[in-house]
């Protein structure tokens, strides 16, 4: 999924509802499949939380977080995406200081996880017309 697909408001429709922004990333993460990495099953069914998955084999559980750029986030999911959305397909050169007020986190918390995603998308930078592939900023980790 590429810059051009999604828009502003969809965005904000992620920023606003937790559950919708989960769906949104495991939708990403699983879009070639479902593969169970503790023993590589490809059949799943529905874990115990929001856009989890958990393999009908060895009954491991993977959330849609587990080995992404949202692993072990200790703020809301919708609040992540909007920092990575807005620090990679806007491109704006906003504060920690902004992002902090704007949605109500610790300064150095909007710190680290900007800076996070950004030695992310440096990384893959390579791509034609400096667009950002979304998967590959998401599965940073």
């Amino acid at each position: 999924m590429l810059k051009k697909d999604i828009s502003p408001e969809f965005i904000q429709s992620l920023y606003e509802d937790n559950d919708k922004a989960l769906q949104f990333i495991a939708d990403i993460k699983w879009e070639k499949g479902f593969t169970c990495r503790k023993c590589g099953h490809t059949n799943f069914c529905q874990g115990k939380t929001v856009a989890s998955r958990r393999c009908t084999r060895c009954k491991k559980e993977e959330s849609a977080t587990a080995h992404t750029i949202f692993h072990n986030c200790k703020f809301p999911i919708s609040k992540a995406f909007y920092i990575v959305y807005t620090v990679c397909f806007e491109k704006r050169k906003i504060s920690a200081n902004n992002l902090s007020n704007e949605l109500e986190l610790n300064p150095m918390t909007c710190w680290k996880f900007r800076k996070k995603i950004q030695e992310c998308a440096e990384k893959r930078q390579n791509t034609p017309d400096d667009e950002i592939d979304l998967m590959d900023v998401l599965m940073g980790e």
